[in-house]
């Protein structure tokens, strides 16, 4: 046996402090609740039951858990978690065997830990609370609907649902940089060779020649110097820009800048002000469809959607419906947001039916995201291929300008 600590309320609301003797918490669990208290914390002490040897074991769930826990592993945790609700398992069972199943690390012991929470009266949303870097403010607030509706495995499978359809939209979008950045990076590792071994060779001969060179000739022979001489300041100045832009996006005139300029973009911008406008119609459906209040639910989003421009006419939003306007009139005064997207969330109201307009809405944006995605494919791989095309031009014209004008000169 083993004595367990813990804390509980009674019938009349009072709270209690004691220890009870027990196999395991569990069956400590179901002795409290039997004498009818409700426990809210519960912690095995270090001291054995009725004096014997044996001392306690020792609460697991420790180590490391501020490591990063990938998009990947949390999708799947949650549609397992979603399945075996489903299926009616107890959620500490449930809990139990996704942890053991995970491989050992930060994700596996932050599981341990919400195992031991609820197993000593937490609920999940307060266990998984705890952990803001893994489960965001959204996770925690649609497992709180749904406990409070009884309907948590219903709110998981939605969860889920919106996980993999946000990281399938992230992916697309990072797969389409894909082939522009290594076209980059090469053509960057060409030219640099071309720089550093070839033209030097082509500077001995031109200085052996004793001749005037054209001007082409002469500013390509002054850029494989500085590179050549300076090569090593650019990884530098690259470092400096980015320290830059991280310390201005830390202001909120800076962060709001940047944010303005992501959005103004040729293709790019379209890309941003879409795929962030479909986050936020696809998380306030969520939560929405999930119970969470609307205000609340704005709350949330306005702090997910990763846009300081959104976030801001978001804010305005929540002022104005707190003063008993609608969603869409202030969304529309914003200026931020489309008129059709406006008038979809109107007819959403009106019918009712606001959480199933803005998830077709994000289903639409989407399918947009997808169609710009693609453009911009097609348009950056011309202009690379262009791009290099001239540089390589200017090269060779630029080094057989002297020796084209030294034939002339002979014949």
């Amino acid at each position: 046996m083993a004595v367990f600590e813990y804390e509980a309320i009674g019938p009349g609301g009072q709270k209690k402090r004691s220890t009870i003797e027990a196999a395991n918490q569990a069956e400590a669990i179901k002795q409290l609740r039997s004498r009818g208290l409700k426990p809210t914390k519960m912690r095995e002490s270090n001291k054995a039951a009725g004096g014997a040897g044996g001392g306690a074991k020792k609460k697991k769930g420790g180590g490391i858990f501020g490591g990063k826990v990938s998009q990947a592993d949390l999708v799947q945790f949650t549609q397992q978690l979603a399945t075996l609700q489903d299926a009616g398992l107890p959620i500490v069972r449930s809990l139990k065997i996704l942890a053991e199943q995970m491989n050992p690390g930060t994700f596996q012991n932050q599981l341990n830990q919400v195992t031991e929470d609820v197993e000593g009266g937490s609920t999940l949303s307060e266990a998984l609370e705890k952990y803001p870097k893994t489960f965001d403010t959204l996770f925690v607030a649609m497992v709180k609907a749904g406990e409070a509706g009884g309907v948590l495995d219903t709110i998981l499978q939605r969860l889920s649902d919106f996980q993999e359809k946000s990281m399938k939209l992230r992916k697309k979008v990072q797969g389409a940089m894909v082939y522009p950045v290594a076209v980059i990076c090469v053509a960057a590792l060409i030219l640099g060779f071309i720089m550093t071994q070839v033209i030097p060779q082509f500077q001995k001969m031109f200085a052996d020649m004793n001749t005037a060179l054209p001007g082409p000739t002469q500013a390509l022979l002054g850029f494989a110097e500085a590179v050549q001489g300076y090569w090593w300041a650019a990884p530098l100045v690259i470092m400096a820009m980015v320290a830059s832009l991280k310390a201005l996006g830390r202001t909120n005139a800076g962060e709001l800048m940047i944010d303005k300029s992501k959005l103004s973009a040729p293709i790019f911008g379209q890309i941003v002000k879409k795929s962030t406008v479909s986050r936020f119609c696809r998380t306030l459906g969520t939560l929405i469809s999930s119970g969470v209040p609307i205000l609340e639910a704005l709350e949330i989003v306005r702090a997910a959607v990763g846009n300081r421009v959104i976030s801001d006419a978001i804010e305005s939003v929540c002022g104005s419906i707190r003063e008993g306007e609608t969603i869409a009139e202030p969304l529309g005064n914003s200026g931020v947001f489309d008129p059709l997207l406006v008038n979809m969330i109107d007819i959403g109201e009106e019918t009712g039916e606001l959480d199933k307009m803005l998830n077709k809405i994000s289903d639409n944006y989407d399918l947009d995201v997808d169609v710009l995605v693609d453009s911009l494919s097609s348009l950056l791989e011309p202009v690379l291929i262009v791009g290099m095309g001239g540089a390589v031009g200017f090269i060779v014209v630029a080094l057989f300008m002297p020796l084209l004008s030294i034939i002339e000169k002979v014949g």
